[in-house]
């Protein structure tokens, strides 16, 4: 039989952190930058509710989530766009904004989203080089062109933990041309309390030409649930809205993404966590040569330059144990570098012992 003929993608499939190894049944993830913690105790509560009626279509606009959305953040909820992960709103965004042969701008180690449904679309992709794993708005500007669309950031930047200052981000979007979308995606940004950081909301509420992104996935633990947002001129959210899929956002994850907005309690035990294991964990590697970025989001991005072992060889022994991590040479194609993602005490404290026990210093 003959199969029609379809598009033809020159695109790298997108390859999820890994979260199974054979013939083990109980493994450690901690590579895909999920919450050590879980979730709030009052996501689970209504998730465990029983009068939630799944036999009908969820509220298609996202009304009750996008209200709490705007008095947690203290934006406007006409300005809000609700996705099945934030992902999807990035893919509405290319679909709103890009033609074919128009391009788009991203550091050269960024999230694989942002390449893939660019070029889905037809962008030409121009990656701008980054100084130490570090975004460089110079870099970024050498790139820009008239045909230059979209450029993207995320910021702190996954997967090499590093971040732009408030002074550095405010000083792209003022060098950018005026008619060029910066997207700022502020996924990890509930775990930043570094004092030159500002999110890309916070600078940009009253921006036209600036698109934020935001997710549940991350310290909120609802990463099963697909649940994101975006953040935009009205302008551009009545537009997204033309294009949305119809019921794109469950019920379930809606409600489950409104109780997790209430619970600051929850959020508050999730960055002093965070901020305790991945300090204490950078520390412990480096007395074995393997160092890390500054403390930003919930994950260390670890370079073996200095270290007599490769970050393969510790990833294999680490997998055979039981205990997965990153490697980067998966579609970042980054050598001889890991991504850790910072996990629940007993998992940290496994993760330690274990590097222990491998490198026996």
């Amino acid at each position: 039989m003959t199969t029609p003929n379809f598009k033809k993608f020159n695109i790298e499939a997108y390859k999820p952190g890994k979260s199974k190894v054979r013939k083990l049944k109980k493994v450690i993830k901690l590579s895909a930058n999920e919450s050590a913690l879980g979730i709030s105790p009052k996501a689970k509560k209504i998730i465990s509710y029983k009068n939630i009626n799944i036999d009908k279509y969820p509220d298609g606009k996202s009304e009750n989530l996008r209200k709490a959305i705007s008095k947690s953040y203290k934006c406007n909820p006409e300005k809000i766009i609700c996705g099945a992960g934030s992902d999807e709103v990035i893919q509405m965004i290319c679909q709103l904004f890009i033609k074919p042969k128009d391009e788009v701008v991203l550091p050269e180690y960024s999230f694989l989203m942002y390449r893939i449904y660019s070029k889905i679309v037809g962008a030409k992709v121009l990656f701008a080089k980054e100084i130490n794993f570090r975004v460089s708005v110079k870099e970024i500007l050498k790139k820009v062109t008239k045909k230059t669309k979209i450029v993207f950031i995320a910021n702190p930047n996954n997967p090499t933990g590093t971040y732009l200052t408030k002074k550095e981000v405010l000083e792209l979007r003022k060098k950018l041309n005026r008619n060029i979308l910066l997207v700022i995606d502020d996924a990890y940004t509930e775990y930043m309390k570094n004092k030159d950081y500002a999110s890309g909301l916070d600078l940009f509420k009253n921006k036209n030409n600036v698109f934020i992104l935001r997710t549940f996935s991350k310290i909120f633990g609802l990463a099963s649930l697909r649940v994101g947002w975006g953040y935009g001129s009205k302008k551009i959210i009545d537009a997204l809205n033309k294009i949305k899929p119809p019921f794109n956002v469950n019920t379930i994850a809606q409600l489950a993404a409104i109780e997790s907005l209430k619970d600051k309690t929850f959020i508050d035990k999730s960055v002093r966590h965070n901020l305790l294991y991945a300090r204490n964990i950078k520390n412990f590697l480096e007395k074995y040569d393997i160092y890390s970025n500054t403390v930003s989001a919930n994950f260390l991005f670890l370079n073996f330059e200095k270290c007599k072992y490769s970050a393969k060889f510790l990833y294999e022994k680490l997998k055979k144990k039981g205990i997965l991590l990153r490697l980067t040479e998966d579609g970042y194609h980054i050598k001889n570098k890991l991504r850790l993602t910072i996990g629940s005490r007993r998992e940290n404290l496994k993760f330690m012992s274990t590097i222990k026990q491998i490198l026996r210093k």
